[in-house]
């Protein structure tokens, strides 16, 4: 008799973000890796060139979400990143720091995760237009699930005033 296995496939959404060195082949790197070392990418925006958040004294960030189905679990996923990260070059100082990579986590399905070092949904994206900019562009009907609005409400009404740029190249 034939075993058979059933993996239960997850949706999450991540977020690239970098600042430092050729930031297109950054990010170009970091969905390589996400690709070989999480799960497949079944859509990914635009890149978004955006003024630095937090530290304005600092290059601006080119940023993009991708969206990835993956069989991993989300504690699973967030050592995949810390490990991507690492292996790219980044070094943690101090908070909003220029960097090599950053990859977050902004959903899990639709799951509601809330442990010491793992929180989810990421718990700032509705106030980052820098996030919500890609997400729009490829989750608009996506729907928070804290807050119970689309991404595309949330967009609307996010007060952030940072520019983001689109630049029109994936």
């Amino acid at each position: 008799m034939k075993a058979t296995h059933s993996f239960k496939i997850n949706t999450v959404f991540l977020a690239t973000g970098c600042n430092l060195g050729n930031r297109k082949a950054k990010l170009y790197q970091a969905e390589q890796c996400v690709h070989t070392g999480i799960g497949e990418i079944v859509a990914i925006s635009s890149i978004y060139e955006t003024a630095p958040w937090g530290n304005t004294e600092q290059p601006d960030f080119y940023n993009q979400v991708m969206k990835v189905e993956t069989a991993l679990t989300a504690s699973q996923v967030m050592k995949k990143i810390l490990s991507i990260e690492a292996e790219m070059g980044r070094i943690r100082t101090f908070r909003y720091a220029p960097r090599e990579i950053d990859i977050d986590i902004l959903f899990f399905n639709e799951e509601i995760i809330k442990r010491k070092n793992l929180v989810i949904p990421h718990p700032f994206l509705h106030r980052r237009n820098f996030v919500l900019a890609p997400l729009l562009e490829i989750a608009p009907d996506f729907v928070h699930p804290v807050f119970q609005e689309s991404v595309h409400h949330l967009a609307e009404h996010c007060d952030d005033l940072l520019r983001v740029k689109k630049l029109g190249i994936v």
